[in-house]
């Protein structure tokens, strides 16, 4: 699937459009060979850019195109599944091209709640055509919801160790299983973050703006918190699970 978005420079209203024009924001969640080459073939890029991003083995890192400006960051978005255990959580690689001074493309196998939340427009101040800005956003977005399901995987642990305390059962023992495997994901993919966030402020690989710039250091911070919240509520579960 692949849809297209512009912001009106007169009235700031994010809207659907289908022509590739300057300051357009292309959202690709898996797409079919055909529609990577259409949008290659349009904005002029390499399609492995593209494909690395839909590698659900893909590690957070950046990547340049040093002949034609165009930039690759890929970072690791949480997830949440649903099993018969009840609710796991993950994480997978969520792309973010910067096609020269011209296109903004996301890239995903599936559709995600960070996404989601600009395509809905709940996001202030996001404009297609203000690329870093629309990046940085993404970060501090994506931290934000790790902070979010780390809180709702602590209240499920306690839930969890609450239901044990009455009965030994199966169970209860296999969701804190599952829980000890969710911080494990999350909290890899965090430090994997941290380090894109980092070469992205101290390498200026993105022209920005002192706005930028404290919504990056925000960014920052509010994943720090996470790798921090991680750590604690994974020492934690590690005592109890050995008790």
């Amino acid at each position: 699937m692949v849809k297209m978005y512009n912001t009106d420079v007169e009235t700031n209203e994010l809207k659907e459009v289908n022509e590739y024009i300057k300051g357009t924001w292309i959202n690709m969640v898996n797409p079919s060979e055909e529609e990577i080459k259409k949008v290659c073939d349009n904005v002029k890029i390499k399609d492995q850019f593209i494909k690395d991003a839909l590698d659900f083995e893909e590690k957070a890192r950046i990547d340049e195109e040093e002949d034609d400006s165009t930039l690759l960051f890929v970072v690791d978005v949480p997830i949440i599944e649903d099993d018969s255990d009840g609710k796991s959580y993950s994480t997978m690689p969520l792309g973010m091209i910067v096609v020269r001074d011209e296109f903004f493309i996301t890239v995903s196998l599936r559709k995600n709640r960070i996404i989601d939340s600009f395509e809905k427009g709940r996001v202030k101040g996001m404009c297609t055509y203000k690329k870093t800005r629309f990046l940085i956003q993404i970060l501090y977005l994506n931290a934000s919801y790790y902070l979010n399901d780390l809180k709702k995987i602590n209240r499920q642990t306690e839930r969890t160790v609450q239901a044990l305390q009455k009965s030994m059962r199966n169970k209860e023992l296999i969701q804190l299983l599952n829980v000890e495997k969710s911080l494990v994901y999350i909290t890899t993919s965090l430090k994997a973050n941290e380090l894109v966030m980092e070469k992205t402020a101290r390498g200026k690989i993105l022209k920005s703006y002192e706005e930028d710039d404290d919504i990056l250091e925000d960014a920052i911070i509010e994943n720090r918190q996470a790798i921090e919240m991680g750590k604690i509520y994974s020492d934690i579960l590690s005592g109890t699970m050995d008790a």
